[in-house]
């Protein structure tokens, strides 16, 4: 009996979901669906493709040799149900897209609506990481990184640049006084990233390639923990634009020691693959990101 293409999917589910209930989830089946489908592959192909612990699943190495070949099979039917789209000059098919949560936050969840209208058939899923991902093992199609790349097998679409300053609460401001030198600011609570290091450096004179490293007072592994801290009070930060745009707009945030603040600008990227061809999927949402921050008053084009 042949393997089908829904027991190929119901496996890889599996492995990128971790469990069963998360896989049924996905795919909008029933756990004990998903099961009976992977106890069917498993009968089929005459061999056990996963062990079983109370906590997770694991694959053995048959199973791992499977699903290498599984994942071309199911990314060639999907990219086959594409080609056939675009002769309709519809994109579609799955879309999946990763950024670090501010960005998700201020930059692509108000165009998501209209890039749905634009592309009802994309099945569009927006995950966030504050790290840099592996994009095969994570299965990700399109990652949107803000800072220098380092990885050369990636192809990089340049979306734009975005400032970075020091800001704060004006209720912290009028409770510790407003810094008006690197001294004055030195004797404030700082409020930084826990990781990378290099977050950590601040477009003010200092002695780190020309800027200034802080050591934070608190600590956070999110700017948008950051962010939120500062229009809370906790202290000054600093952040990109895009960030606080809206804040400074609205005078929950203000900028701190403007004059002093040198010109330095985070490059943003849109990155895939060189060896992945750009589909019609990923170049439409790249047109519709890239136009709406054109327009954004807080990141100048490169």
């Amino acid at each position: 009996m042949k393997t089908t293409l829904d027991e190929m999917q119901a496996l890889l589910a599996v492995i990128d979901c971790g469990t069963l209930s998360a896989a049924a989830e996905q795919l909008g089946q029933t756990t004990s669906g998903v099961s009976r489908a992977l106890a069917r592959l498993e009968q089929k192909l005459g061999t056990t493709l996963l062990t079983r612990t109370t906590r997770r699943l694991h694959l053995t190495a048959e199973g791992e040799a499977f699903v290498r070949q599984a994942r071309h099979i199911v990314e060639a039917v999907e990219t086959a149900e594409e080609q056939m789209a675009l002769r309709r000059q519809r994109p579609a098919g799955r879309l999946r897209v990763d950024a670090a949560m501010p960005f998700v936050l201020h930059v692509i969840a108000p165009l998501v609506a209209r890039y749905r209208d634009q592309f009802p058939d994309v099945a569009l899923e927006v995950n966030s990481s504050e790290r840099y991902i592996d994009l095969l093992e994570r299965r990700t199609d399109l990652a949107i990184r803000i800072g220098p790349l380092a990885d050369s097998t990636l192809h990089a679409r340049v979306l734009g640049r975005c400032r970075l300053q020091l800001v704060a609460g004006p209720g912290y401001l009028q409770r510790h006084g407003t810094p008006d030198s690197l001294s004055a600011l030195q004797r404030h609570t700082l409020l930084g990233f826990n990781e990378p290091e290099s977050l950590n450096r601040w477009p003010v004179p200092g002695d780190d390639e020309g800027q200034l490293r802080i050591r934070p007072d608190i600590a956070a592994s999110s700017g948008e923990t950051l962010r939120r801290l500062a229009v809370e009070g906790a202290g000054i930060t600093c952040l990109s634009d895009f960030l606080t745009h809206s804040d400074r707009a609205a005078g929950s945030l203000v900028p701190v020691l403007s004059a002093q603040t040198l010109d330095v600008f985070q490059p943003i990227h849109a990155v895939y693959y060189r060896n992945t061809a750009v589909s019609a999927r990923v170049r439409s949402f790249l047109d519709v990101l890239a136009a709406e921050m054109q327009r954004a008053p807080f990141v100048p084009v490169a």
